[in-house]
């Protein structure tokens, strides 16, 4: 069999073994908005069911088959007729069928699964290849629980059913019982023995028992494994299966050392992710590599002041090049104040102009008070007249409006600016705009608001009104930002914080 030996082909198993997770069953449409992802994502071959086993998988393999055209589809069985059968119907409108069939390899499962001997298991295996070949060119063994099987006896199974037809063997790590070294041992061991081996992939499908999964995957390759065998997210059943997102970015990240490539756009991992998560109701752990939430976020000082340095500091993939916009620089109590600076400057604020010295020891206390700081905390933080924020910036020392149906409505301001408080008085049509004409006379500048949102953080009467502000000033725009039970004071506010930002 011909093939690019620098080549790794990835054959998916999401809506198969990872479908078989109690909980994370998808009714057919949404097997089909996963398997269009997977097309995008770039996968080779999507395992679409085991259709035997219901009426729905095997009507999830049929429409399947008619959605997606670029990947191969494959159907599982196990090693007898009406198996195969089934899934040569299911297949009917695959473009690239395949069949996925096979039976236990190692004794354990011929005493105590199948109750059989060596010499019949083999029998089966090379008669079930045969029959399916009658039907489909593209035939996958699966040497069940390959992990612990006798080399010599498995090796001895892989020749017989490679000469019946077969045109990828794939040696399983059921069990995810081996070692590194053992799986990639047992992978040469093949390549090595198996005298036909060349007319076949050889692949390469690993549990995460002991947390060896992406390890094992990994050896296997090394030691001539042409197939990986993969779930999004690594879910599968009982501690889940190879994640196909950690194969994948192994092997971009050290392309140099291994000279070997998949066909996958990584770029798609973080929305894939977040869709079969969603999809299957399985979450995804935090710490998951390449696609968990805290996987390009940095909360230690040490490690925020090396990434913004230079981002290969504590990085070796490009957050980009698994969809994330950018990493995460997290602000909590053990940040420091090139992380503060960072997320400031992000929310356009100036540098120059603040007193970054006292901002941060605001900061320090409301990271002390809460675990983690966001983007609104640290607006609310800006806009706190409380200490000088900005230097020689304008602060609101007093705000009186009086307002209603028999009365005008009119604002009364106190600010100070460079230690000297000014006062002004003013009318508008509103309390608001009573209270910017007022702050306006004070400044003297010909200052446009351009936009005013006013949005409630939690909801109800009595909740932090969050106020967005945009003015125009010599035709450029400014944001600013205030926080406050008041409407009419976190207007004020977010109109100053946007000056400030000029003035």
């Amino acid at each position: 069999m011909l093939h690019d030996p620098n080549r790794v082909y990835v054959f998916d198993t999401t809506l198969r073994d990872g479908e078989q997770v109690p909980g994370c069953q998808l009714s057919t449409p949404e097997k089909i908005e996963i398997a269009k992802a997977l097309e995008a994502l770039g996968v080779d071959v999507i395992e679409a069911g085991f259709p035997i086993s219901s009426p729905g998988d095997f009507q999830s393999v049929v429409e399947l088959s008619k959605a997606v055209s670029e990947p191969v589809i494959c159907a599982l069985t196990r090693a007898n007729k009406g198996d195969i059968d089934a899934a040569v119907a299911a297949l009917k409108y695959a473009k690239r069928p395949r069949i996925h069939t096979g039976i236990g390899a190692s004794d354990m499962h011929i005493k105590y699964k199948f109750n059989s001997t060596r010499e019949d298991i083999l029998v089966r295996a090379v008669d079930a290849v045969k029959y399916a070949k009658q039907f489909v060119e593209d035939i996958e063994f699966y040497a069940e629980d390959a992990g612990r099987a006798d080399d010599i006896f498995l090796a001895q199974m892989i020749e017989a059913v490679i000469a019946a037809g077969a045109t990828v063997v794939n040696i399983p790590d059921t069990n995810g019982y081996c070692l590194p070294e053992q799986y990639g041992a047992k992978i040469l061991y093949l390549k090595e023995n198996v005298k036909n081996i060349d007319q076949a992939i050889i692949s390469v499908h690993c549990h995460n028992d002991l947390g060896l999964a992406t390890a094992n995957t990994l050896a296997g390759v090394i030691n001539g494994a042409r197939q990986v065998e993969c779930t999004i997210n690594g879910i599968g059943e009982r501690a889940g299966n190879t994640a196909l997102e950690e194969v994948v970015m192994v092997l971009k990240t050290h392309h140099a050392a291994l000279n070997l490539s998949t066909n996958i756009n990584s770029k798609h991992f973080t929305k894939i992710s977040s869709q079969v998560s969603r999809m299957m109701r399985m979450p995804v752990q935090p710490n998951k590599a390449i696609v968990g939430q805290n996987a390009f976020a940095h909360s230690s000082g040490i490690h925020q002041d090396g990434f913004l340095k230079h981002r290969e500091n504590y990085e070796i993939i490009n957050p980009e090049d698994v969809g994330l916009d950018e990493a995460g620089i997290i602000l909590t109590a053990r940040s420091g104040r090139h992380a503060l600076k960072h997320h400031l400057e992000r929310l356009s604020y100036v540098i120059d102009k603040i007193n970054l010295d006292q901002v941060y020891e605001k900061f320090l206390i409301m990271a002390d008070q809460k675990k983690e700081i966001s983007d609104n905390d640290l607006l609310a933080l800006m806009s706190d007249g409380e200490e000088d924020t900005y230097k020689n910036g304008y602060k609101l020392n007093s705000l009186q409006v009086v307002c209603g149906d028999s009365a005008s409505p009119t604002a009364t301001v106190k600010l100070e600016y460079e230690g000297v408080e000014h006062e002004a008085k003013a009318e508008g049509n509103g309390p608001v705009n009573a209270t910017i004409k007022a702050i306006e006379s004070v400044i003297g500048k010909d200052i446009v608001l351009k936009e005013l949102t006013i949005q409630a953080i939690h909801g109800g009467s009595d909740d932090v009104s969050k106020v967005n502000m945009r003015v125009s000033y010599e035709d450029k725009s400014y944001l600013g930002f205030g926080f406050s039970t008041d409407i009419v004071k976190a207007s004020a506010d977010a109109y100053l914080d946007a000056l400030n930002k000029f003035l």
